[in-house]
């Protein structure tokens, strides 16, 4: 706290402390939690160094406005400048619901106009012959395998995936932990089903004398599998197939781009068979599809499991 003539001010680091302790206490990931510091680290430089500022009562909208106008000088993407916008609102919102603050400075600050992104999806013949690259009978074709079954079946994350578990899987779903400790049932295709079980038994046929690490997906040293160790398979089998990569950082490219696959696919089909499929509810994206959201998780399995599995309508 700081004492200047006879009251008592919050300095920007001990409301960045006390910030983090809440986001704990609300169960954010480990990962939000420190984004979240850095970014407010950084705003608390910025505020030192150019005005001298050390309290958060102190801050006002124009502070907030010129340091997003120096990351626009400093030509940063639109989505960075908008995330970091949607960090400091969150913390002031804090601030003054507890009473640090009487005012909150973000309150009149506007998210800076971003440009609209078209997202590809893969055609039929690029998941063709995707699926079919892994055709071997070693431990890692198999895994690879499962995993590309996973993404087009399921249309999980790329963290959901490598964090999954084997007591999540069960016969007819999977229990997706999602962000922000958010949990969904996804339905599993008799295809996905299938494949799992090949990949269970090759699993435990290669690790038969080492103890691996609790996951269901595993490197060949049996740890779990990291971002970049799924994208360098990724990116290395999409070389072969001549599938350009259109992003510069592809840790995520391949999840994402298998999870708008699958949405346009399931959308494809409902449209063809008049089937109705919560895309939002398989996927994890709620909010995305308001108006799909009142009908129950039975429903959607009973509509998911008449149909083909997403692969099989690709493959030979």
């Amino acid at each position: 706290m700081l004492r200047k003539e006879g009251f008592l001010f919050m300095l920007f680091q001990d409301a960045i402390l006390e910030f983090g302790f809440d986001c704990k206490v609300r169960k954010l990931s480990p990962k939000s939690i420190n984004n979240y510091q850095k970014q407010l680290r950084y705003l608390q430089n910025y505020l030192e160094q150019e005005y001298r500022i050390k309290s958060v009562e102190q801050v006002r909208t124009a502070h907030i406005k010129m340091f997003l106008a120096m990351m626009d000088d400093r030509q940063r993407k639109p989505r960075y400048i908008n995330d970091l916008l949607k960090a400091f609102k969150t913390f002031f919102n804090y601030l003054k619901r507890e009473g640090h603050i009487k005012e909150n400075p973000t309150t009149k600050v506007k998210n800076m106009k971003q440009p609209k992104t078209k997202i590809l999806t893969f055609s039929e013949d690029e998941i063709r012959r995707l699926l079919n690259h892994f055709n071997g009978k070693s431990f890692l074709d198999i895994r690879n395998r499962a995993i590309l079954a996973m993404f087009f079946d399921t249309g999980m994350r790329l963290t959901e995936v490598i964090t999954l578990k084997p007591e999540q899987i069960h016969d007819e779903y999977i229990l997706v932990h999602g962000k922000g400790s958010k949990e969904r049932l996804v339905p599993v295709s008799p295809y996905l089903a299938k494949t799992l079980m090949k990949y269970r038994m090759a699993r435990e046929a290669y690790f038969e004398d080492k103890l691996p690490e609790p996951y269901v997906f595993l490197s060949n040293r049996g740890k779990k599998l990291t971002q970049e160790a799924i994208a360098k398979f990724f990116n290395l089998s999409a070389c072969h197939l001549f599938l350009y990569l259109l992003l510069n950082d592809t840790r995520d490219f391949f999840a994402h781009f298998l999870r708008f696959t699958l949405g346009d696919g399931i959308r494809i089909i409902t449209e063809i068979l008049n089937v109705l499929v919560v895309i939002g509810i398989v996927t994890g994206h709620r909010a995305t599809y308001p108006h799909h959201t009142a009908l129950g998780v039975g429903v959607i399995f009973a509509d998911i499991h008449s149909l083909p599995p997403f692969c099989a309508w690709f493959l030979p």
